[in-house]
C-alpha cells in the first residue's frame, strides 16, 4: 500500500479529472476509473484510499467497499440524502460526502482518513516500525473484532502465532480460549482424533471417549499452525465445521453445535496445493476470507537491529548476564545475513551468544552464522542462483538496479507481478516499490 496513492471512480470525466488535477497538487498519486468493473482491474490493496462516485453506469459503486478489504472508501454523490449517507455507511463505507461538494471539505475528509489508515495500531509483543510491519498490525486491529476465519501465510520463524495470539487477544472471543495445534506435529492417524474427538471403542486404543480440540475452544479461537498438512480426509471433516458450524466425533453419528472463530497459518502456497489436489479448494476459499502476510526477516532490514537489541536486553536479563553489547562487526553481520530462519534464528543466535560471551561485547564469531554469505547482496544472488538470465550481461559491472530494470522489462508481457516477484525473491510490495523508483510503471490493461 501507498500512503499517496488513490482510485478514483468516477463516470463523469470532467468530475474525475477536475477532483484528480486537485488532489494531485496535494502531492498525491492518483489513479482513476470510470465504472466497478475498470476499477476491480487494479490491486485495490495498493491504495491508501478510494474515492467512488455511489451512481456508476452497471452496479452501484459501493460494491467496491467488499473488495476493498481494509482500505478505506469515500462515497461521493449528487444525490445527496440521509438515506443514501446511512445505507452508504451501513455497507461499509469510511466516510460520505455530496455533490457539489467543497474540494477544502473533501480534502479534510482524505487527509483525515488516510491519517487513520495509515496510523498504526500498536500490537503487544510486536516489534518493528517498517511498513510491511505497520501495515499488517493495522490490519490485525481491523479484522480482530470481526470474528471472520483469517490466514496467515509467511516463513518459518516469522511470527505467524504471535499474530494469531494478537488477534486473539483484540477479538470479542479474547474471554474465552485460544485452543492452538500444529498440524505437522500430529500423525495423520490421529488427526481426526485430536481435532474432532472420538467416542469409546471408535478404533483400536479408544478405552474413553474423547473431546476433541474443535469442540474444547468453542466460543472462543481455534489456531492451526501448519495446515498445509492436514490430510484430505480431515480437510472435509474441517469444511463442514466451518459451513454448517456443526462438529461430529469419530466413531458418533450425533452431532454438536459449535462456535469457533478459526485462524490458520502456513508457510506453503495453498492455492498452489489446491492445483496439485493436494488441499481442497473449498475449505481453501472457506480459509481465504482475510489473508496476512507475514514478511521474511530479510525485507525488514529497518527492523532488525530493533529485534536484535530487543533479544540482547531480553536474554541478558534471563540469564543474568550484565549488560552486553554487539561489537561494530556484529552489527554488520547481523543487518547483511539472510536469516533463512527469520525472527526464531535471530532470536536463538543471539541467545547462544548472551552464553558465551565471556566480555562484555559480542563478537561476529559467538552469532555462528555464515559471514560471507552475509555479505552477499540479496537480490543479487537471488538473481544468479535462481533465474535463467534473459541476456548476456557484465554481472560483475551491472548494477542491482539494472539487472533488476533488464529482467523486469524482459519478463514482464509473459509473466504477472506475483510471478514476476517469486522469481526475484522479492515479495510483491517490494516490486511494486522498486518499479516507482525507477520509473517502470506496469500498463493497466495488463493483469497483475
Amino acid at each position: 500500500m501507498s500512503r499517496q496513492k488513490i482510485l478514483i471512480v468516477e463516470d463523469e470525466t470532467v468530475i474525475r479529472t477536475s477532483l484528480k488535477k486537485f488532489l494531485e497538487k496535494q502531492s498525491y498519486i492518483i489513479a482513476e476509473a470510470a465504472s466497478l468493473d475498470e476499477a476491480l482491474q487494479y490491486n485495490l490493496q495498493d491504495f491508501a484510499l478510494i474515492i467512488t462516485d455511489l451512481r456508476l453506469p452497471g452496479p452501484s459503486g459501493t460494491g467496491i467497499i467488499e473488495k476493498a478489504v481494509e482500505v478505506p472508501v469515500l462515497v461521493m454523490t449528487s444525490y445527496a440524502s440521509v438515506a443514501s449517507a446511512v445505507e452508504a455507511m451501513k455497507l461499509g463505507a469510511a466516510d460520505y460526502i455530496a455533490k457539489p461538494f467543497d474540494y477544502q471539505d473533501l480534502l479534510s475528509k482524505v487527509n483525515n482518513l488516510i491519517a487513520d489508515m495509515t496510523r498504526p495500531a500498536i500490537i503487544e509483543g510486536m516489534l518493528g516500525s517498517c511498513e510491511p510491519i505497520l501495515d499488517l498490525m493495522r490490519r490485525i486491529h481491523k479484522v480482530a473484532p470481526t470474528g471472520t476465519n483469517v490466514l496467515i501465510q509467511g516463513e518459518s520463524g516469522t511470527g505467524k502465532e504471535l499474530v494469531a495470539k494478537a488477534i486473539h487477544k483484540a477479538s470479542h472471543q479474547s474471554d474465552n480460549n485460544m485452543i492452538s495445534l500444529n498440524c505437522a506435529a500430529i500423525p495423520d492417524t490421529l488427526i481426526e482424533s485430536e481435532l474432532f474427538g472420538h467416542e469409546k471403542g471408535a478404533f483400536t486404543g479408544a478405552v474413553n471417549a474423547r473431546v476433541g480440540l474443535i469442540e474444547a475452544a468453542d466460543g472462543g479461537t481455534l489456531f492451526l499452525d501448519e495446515i498445509g498438512e492436514l490430510p484430505l480426509e480431515a480437510q472435509a471433516r474441517l469444511l463442514r465445521v466451518l459451513q454448517e458450524g456443526e462438529v461430529r466425533r469419530v466413531g458418533s453419528v450425533a452431532t454438536k453445535k459449535v462456535s469457533v472463530r478459526l485462524i490458520a497459518a502456513t508457510h506453503r502456497n495453498l492455492k498452489e496445493l489446491t492445483r496439485q489436489g493436494g488441499f481442497r479448494e473449498d475449505l481453501y476459499y472457506r480459509l481465504n476470507v482475510v489473508k496476512l502476510t507475514l514478511p521474511p526477516l530479510r525485507e525488514r532490514n529497518d527492523d532488525i537491529t530493533t529485534l536484535a537489541n530487543h533479544f540482547l536486553k531480553l536474554n541478558c536479563e534471563q540469564l543474568g548476564k550484565p549488560c552486553l553489547s554487539f561489537s561494530p562487526s556484529a552489527q554488520d553481520v547481523i543487518q547483511s545475513y539472510r536469516w533463512p530462519g527469520n525472527i526464531r534464528e535471530l532470536e536463538n543466535a543471539i541467545e547462544r551468544a548472551v552464553i558465551l560471551c565471556e566480555g562484555k561485547m559480542i563478537s561476529p564469531d559467538l552469532l555462528s552464522v555464515d559471514s560471507e554469505s552475509a555479505q552477499e547482496p540479496l537480490l543479487k544472488s537471488t538473481l544468479v542462483n535462481d533465474i535463467e538470465r534473459p541476456m548476456a550481461v557484465d554481472e560483475d559491472n551491472l548494477s542491482l538496479e539494472d539487472y533488476f530494470q533488464k529482467f523486469v522489462l524482459e519478463h514482464q508481457d509473459s509473466m504477472t507481478e506475483t510471478e514476476l516477484a517469486q522469481r526475484l525473491g522479492i515479495s510483491r510490495k517490494s516490486l511494486w516499490q522498486r518499479r516507482q523508483k525507477l520509473n517502470l510503471p506496469r500498463e493497466r490493461s495488463r493483469k497483475i
